[in-house]
């Protein structure tokens, strides 16, 4: 046996809850992605995806996708730097940069490339990287690949922040990174107050807004536009496997920026460059999403039902503000076991569990879509209920 197979042969914590029948990873679904999927047989009410628009399984993005697989076939075999450049390519980066308020924007093939990538690259020694402590795992390998100085705050704690910036050369350059609407609570973060400290300490502010694009701000332009401030933050990254119903992600900021990305940012460069039926979804995604102002409407006011019955049943859902409202279960095995339970009541929802949080903070996930109505939400809610009192999280 070798040193790897040795080093893990004992690895079997998975096998554990496979065991016990309550192992709830990797899934396979059988149907489009929508707000009922078919999955092991039967149908589930899906409140564990992140299209928030519902327009994953929408014709015009399906029809997008088949045309410009007819126009450039499956593939562009290499990298956006040398030969994998497509004039949709070149449309897209166009189109949202305009809508998230920059001078240039950069795709790339998924989102966590563009935060390991880019993160990595426009610090080096000498700066520094602070970032909130709830920050995206794409966000901590970016900083952990970077020569910067690496430091964090506790979460949405601007005192702690600003303990950390006092401590730090006003002249060396200072990147704080922060999730624009945090992943698994839902909560957004305090990008005016972030704001204020960048002038009072002389920094720049990166934000993802993985889950803020086509959910805050104006037609869905993210939580930077939500609180009036994109011209104040210096980067603005995004994904589309989200509210674009694609896969692929993007940075936008100032051209001289974009500049030195284009041709410094190792996930860019040495990359394959995103399909082109990726492309072209993410693109009709776009379009889909400033022309329909009242898909966004469809789900806040779903997302406000949502929020008052979790309340009226008891549940504890934290601080969230947003689609995403977690289930607090502060239990690894109830956790698992209140995933399973639902699923087989035909309740599709995300277990969330260390690392992903604070082993004290397990959680589930339930996610809303634009596309999910109150019925749907209500059958959720009861069934969830059901399952949390059967298992002593809520009364």
């Amino acid at each position: 046996m070798g040193q790897l197979q040795e080093r893990y042969k004992n690895y079997r914590e998975p096998q554990k809850f496979m065991e016990q029948g309550v192992y709830p990873y990797f899934r396979a679904i059988t149907s489009k992605q929508g707000t009922e999927v078919e999955m092991e047989g039967h149908k589930v009410l899906m409140f564990g995806s992140n299209a928030y628009t519902g327009l994953t399984g929408d014709q015009r993005i399906i029809d997008a996708a088949k045309a410009a697989l007819d126009t450039y076939g499956s593939g562009c075999a290499g990298s956006r730097f040398l030969n994998g450049t497509l004039d949709l390519h070149i449309q897209l980066e166009k189109e949202l940069a305009e809508f998230v308020g920059k001078d240039e924007c950069l795709c790339f093939s998924t989102g966590f490339s563009v935060n390991s990538g880019v993160i990595a690259m426009v610090v080096g020694r000498g700066d520094y990287i602070i970032c909130d402590d709830r920050d995206h795992a794409s966000i901590v390998d970016g900083r952990r690949l970077s020569f910067a100085k690496q430091l964090h705050y506790k979460h949405n704690d601007m005192e702690d922040l600003e303990n950390i910036l006092k401590t730090l050369p006003h002249e060396a350059v200072k990147l704080i990174v922060v999730d624009g609407v945090f992943s698994m609570e839902g909560d957004l973060c305090n990008l005016p107050k972030i704001i204020e400290l960048k002038h009072k300490y002389n920094c720049s502010v990166m934000v993802d807004e993985a889950h803020g694009l086509g959910v805050f701000g104006r037609d869905g332009r993210g939580v930077c536009d939500y609180f009036g401030l994109t011209d104040e933050v210096d980067l603005i990254m995004g994904t589309f496997s989200k509210s674009f119903a694609s896969i692929g992600g993007f940075i936008a900021s100032d051209s001289d920026t974009i500049n030195y990305i284009r041709h410094a940012c190792r996930t860019y460069i040495f990359s394959a460059s995103n399909t082109p039926a990726a492309t072209a979804a993410a693109l009709e995604a776009l379009h889909v999403i400033k022309k329909e102002p009242e898909r966004i409407e469809a789900l806040w006011k779903v997302t406000k039902y949502a929020l008052r019955r979790f309340r009226e049943e008891g549940f504890e859902i934290g601080d969230t503000a947003s689609p995403i409202i977690p289930l607090y279960v502060h239990d690894t095995e109830k956790t698992f076991m209140a995933t399973k339970l639902a699923f087989d009541a035909g309740v599709f929802i995300n277990p969330v569990i260390p690392p992903a949080c604070a082993p004290q903070d397990t959680l589930v996930r339930f996610a809303l879509m634009a596309t999910h109505t109150e019925e749907q939400v209500e059958r959720g809610v009861q069934i969830l209920a059901k399952v949390f009192r059967e298992l002593g999280i809520i009364k």
